[in-house]
């Protein structure tokens, strides 16, 4: 059955075509417009006409592009298909889809793709017919152009009818019908019900195949669609034809000799006319009804053979061996069966070699089995490629489809970046005010963030420096009472007795005085402790900040899972610093603690307080997940470090990797130059 595909759309290719010579406007008196008319005139010679053609394309390719240009280019590649010239049509229509495509001429540009497509889809190259209509279908679903996406969605149907793609041909043909429901284009509806009714066919739903074949037919009835190319007896002979294929024979005969009473069919559709004669044969002969047989196969095979219609002389020759079997004559079967097998192997087409080898195996026994194995590896390697063409289409379908979303992404992207630089220019100015205030107000807003934090710090050491003041003063009152009370009580009367002994000699009075040079000994001894237990007060007082910070570095190993080393430079004259320095240094360990604490996962961290004599360093270091130090941080933690060593002349050196922990280190002067910016912490008393 699927040889009846070549000849049912071959009726609608051959109307498609000779409808662009009824599509043409009225010639103009330009030499162009005579070129064309004369290249249209079926009376001139066919050399001449293909030289009239070739000469308006030359006129029309050296002027400037224009919308008159490529209505005129149009024209030309429509007389270069009727005159059967397909690869100078290849050519003019490539030439229409530069111009068009470089003038945004998308209306024609689509057109021109249908064109390619045609081409392409002529010349039996069914997947760039195919990609070709899909970038017309494209085209015109932007257009919103639903008459001509129906058109399209029919040329894509009739191309993966060929194919054999039956389901997906059927799918295009719903949603054409769908687009062209309420259409003035009537030939189209009834293209796709002609289609609609094949596919219908082959899927053997013979009820729904009559349907749209009589739904086409109405069409014809109605509107009285394209009698000069018979496309009533086209739709008769169709229905036959279902009729046939459910062996309702003498239905068939009707619908076939209702389609062979058409006036003057067989002078302007002979190869429509053998179709039909040759289906009222084959239906005879179902019915074994003789009586016109074989002279209806011989006059169609001879039509055929005079039209040089290859597939359809074999699909002849095949039905005459079906005859001649039916009747007993072998040999005339045989003959028939092997010369429709040589014609089909030298056409070189697979379904018409499988329709003849299924024939020669009915017809030849003794090769049966040769021309199985032949058949089954023909059919095998035919299914192969039916399979791979669908898979091209849907290969075709989805790269077209990804490349149209690519694109409309893209241009989104460049509409929305050009409307962005757009905005920008707009308001730019008013930006920058904007961001400079707001600038402003941030820093400003920093600064007294940092001196309130300063001033927490300071008074967390001033309040620290109270309680040791405190403590300094109940000690001198303690030393104080003991100097009073035990110290001078003692030496008082130590020199009391020594007075009193100047007066007396004698061995006693030695004595005594041995015994208060001891005294004197002790004494020297208390205030030697005493003397002892200021400096200590004075290393406790040196060590105030050092307190403060242990404070916050045991906090963090309390609080947080990581563990916590601790390295601090006991030599560091901390009373010598100043306190702008010493509450950087605190801020600083306190802000990388909080790091660490917040992104880094670690396990370890390690703190180093170290001096060189002229500059302290500072080190934090951890195990943790590390980060892009060449990335620039969206928070102010590290900008606040960095801020805060400039203030105090520091450098700070950040080093860090993927995976590899952080270290942060930040080298200070013992002496930094002062800061006018934070006045308060310049006059401030030094606290140790």
């Amino acid at each position: 059955m699927k040889i009846y595909l070549e000849r049912i759309l071959l009726v609608l290719l051959f109307t498609a075509c000779t409808n662009k010579k009824h599509k043409e406007t009225e010639a103009s008196n330009d030499s162009v417009a005579v070129y064309l008319t004369l290249a249209n005139n079926d009376s001139v010679p066919i050399k001449k006409r293909f030289i009239y053609n070739s000469r308006a394309y030359d006129i029309i390719v050296e002027r400037e592009t224009d919308s008159l240009q490529t209505t005129q280019l149009f024209k030309v590649a429509n007389r270069y298909y009727n005159l059967g010239d397909f690869p100078r049509y290849k050519k003019t229509t490539e030439t229409i889809i530069k111009t068009t495509g470089s003038n945004r001429d998308t209306v024609n540009l689509a057109k021109a793709y249908v064109y390619l497509g045609d081409y392409y889809y002529k010349a039996q190259i069914n997947d760039s017919a195919f990609y070709n209509y899909l970038k017309a279908e494209k085209i015109y679903k932007k257009l919103d152009d639903n008459i001509n996406l129906g058109g399209v969605y029919i040329t894509m149907a009739r191309v993966k009818g060929f194919a054999y793609d039956y389901v997906g041909s059927e799918l295009l043909i719903t949603q054409a019908l769908t687009l062209l429901r309420d259409s003035d284009d009537k030939q189209k509806i009834y293209e796709a019900y002609t289609i609609l009714g094949y596919i219908s066919n082959e899927l053997k739903d013979y009820p729904k195949a009559l349907e749209a074949h009589n739904k086409a037919l109405e069409l014809v009835n109605q509107y009285n669609l394209n009698n000069e190319f018979h496309q009533r007896a086209a739709s008769l002979n169709n229905i036959g034809n279902v009729y046939q294929n459910e062996n309702r024979n003498l239905e068939a005969i009707q619908q076939f000799e209702k389609a062979l009473a058409e006036e003057n069919l067989k002078g302007s559709r002979p190869d429509l006319y053998a179709i039909i004669i040759d289906n009222i044969a084959y239906s005879k002969l179902k019915l074994k009804d003789y009586k016109q047989l074989p002279n209806l196969f011989f006059e169609a095979l001879k039509i055929r053979d005079s039209l040089n219609l290859t597939s359809s002389i074999i699909f002849s020759k095949i039905r005459i061996s079906e005859y001649f079997s039916q009747i007993n004559d072998t040999v005339n079967a045989k003959k028939y069966a092997f010369e429709a097998l040589k014609d089909s192997k030298e056409s070189l087409v697979s379904t018409d070699i499988l329709q003849a080898l299924k024939r020669s195996i009915k017809v030849d026994r003794k090769q049966t089995q040769k021309y199985t194995e032949e058949y089954l590896r023909i059919d095998d390697s035919v299914q192969q490629a039916e399979r791979k063409i669908k898979d091209k289409f849907a290969r075709i379908q989805f790269e077209t489809e990804e490349i149209s979303l690519q694109k409309d992404k893209l241009a989104e992207q460049n509409r929305n970046l050009l409307l962005f630089f757009v905005g920008t220019v707009m308001i730019g100015l008013l930006l920058f005010v904007i961001r400079t205030q707001r600038a402003k107000n941030r820093e400003l807003m920093l600064k007294q963030a940092q001196q309130k934090a300063n001033e927490d710090i300071y008074n967390l050491m001033l309040a620290q420096q109270n309680n040791i003041e405190e403590g300094r003063i109940k000690e001198k009152k303690r030393i104080a009472q003991e100097l009073h009370d035990g110290v001078l009580s003692r030496l008082f009367g130590a020199r009391l007795n020594l007075d009193s002994l100047n007066k007396v000699d004698g061995g006693d009075a030695m004595e005594k005085r041995n015994n208060y040079l001891t005294e004197l000994k002790n004494i020297e001894q208390d205030i030697r402790e005493i003397s002892h237990d200021l400096n200590r007060e004075k290393f406790v007082l040196i060590n105030n900040f050092l307190a403060i910070l242990n404070n916050l570095l045991e906090e963090q190993a309390a609080n947080f899972e990581p563990e916590v080393e601790t390295n601090i430079d006991e030599n560091i004259p901390w009373d010598k610093i100043n306190n702008t320095l010493k509450i950087n240094l605190y801020r600083i360990t306190q802000e990388a603690l909080q790091n660490v604490n917040k992104y880094a996962q670690a396990t370890k961290i390690k703190v180093s307080l170290l001096s060189d004599g002229n500059n302290i360093t500072l080190e934090v270091t951890d195990n943790g997940l590390g980060f892009a130090v060449d990335k620039k941080s969206k928070g102010i933690g590290l900008q606040n470090m960095v801020s805060r060593a400039e203030e105090c002349d520091g450098k700070l050196d950040i080093k860090s990797k993927k995976g590899k922990g952080t270290t942060i280190s930040i080298s200070f002067p013992t002496q930094s130059k002062p800061n006018t910016e934070q006045s308060q912490a310049t006059i401030e008393p030094v606290i140790a």
